[in-house]
């Protein structure tokens, strides 16, 4: 049984702990983390799951970015990450589907990722939602996802994923 909560300023350290176990250590040179650079994350987005023991068994965050010369405002998901020793119970689809079922309340219309499209498919991103797009280097065109939250959420918005630079 997990708990899933909005991550609080005090779980920030932890949820950092947590993405250093489940990814490397280097992560923030990937071309993902340059656009969440000086950006703050979408709080109401950022969400945690904590076990029983109150232990963190998992997180996920979402970042604004802007699309292309109309500036049209998307969702980067990511980083998703769970404990190595809580994966294989379904958290990981637990959290991906309540935060983006939250994301369409909010009136978010696109979320964008870069990830396994095999795995990502059951939540309704691919590559073809985001075949317009380009993303800063270095990344693999073949690995950026796109969730169109309503219909025609990545239509009029092709172009480069850009930083946030809305008021």
């Amino acid at each position: 049984m997990f708990r899933l909560m909005q991550e609080r300023p005090e779980d920030g350290p932890e949820v950092e702990w947590l993405l250093d176990l489940a990814f490397a250590p280097g992560r923030g040179a990937l071309s993902s983390y340059q656009l969440r650079q000086d950006v703050a994350p979408i709080a109401k987005l950022c969400t945690v799951a904590r076990d029983e023991y109150d232990v963190l068994a998992g997180a996920i965050r979402y970042w604004p970015v802007e699309i292309g010369s109309s500036r049209a405002p998307a969702l980067l998901l990511g980083p998703v990450a769970v404990h190595p020793t809580r994966q294989g119970e379904g958290l990981g689809a637990l959290l991906m589907g309540e935060s983006l079922s939250l994301a369409a309340e909010l009136g978010w219309i696109r979320v964008l990722l870069i990830g396994d499209e095999p795995y990502y498919a059951r939540f309704g991103f691919t590559r073809d939602a985001a075949k317009d797009l380009t993303f800063p280097a270095p990344y693999n065109p073949g690995r950026l996802l796109g969730l169109a939250l309503n219909s025609g959420g990545f239509e009029g918005c092709p172009g480069m994923v850009r930083r946030w630079k809305h008021p």
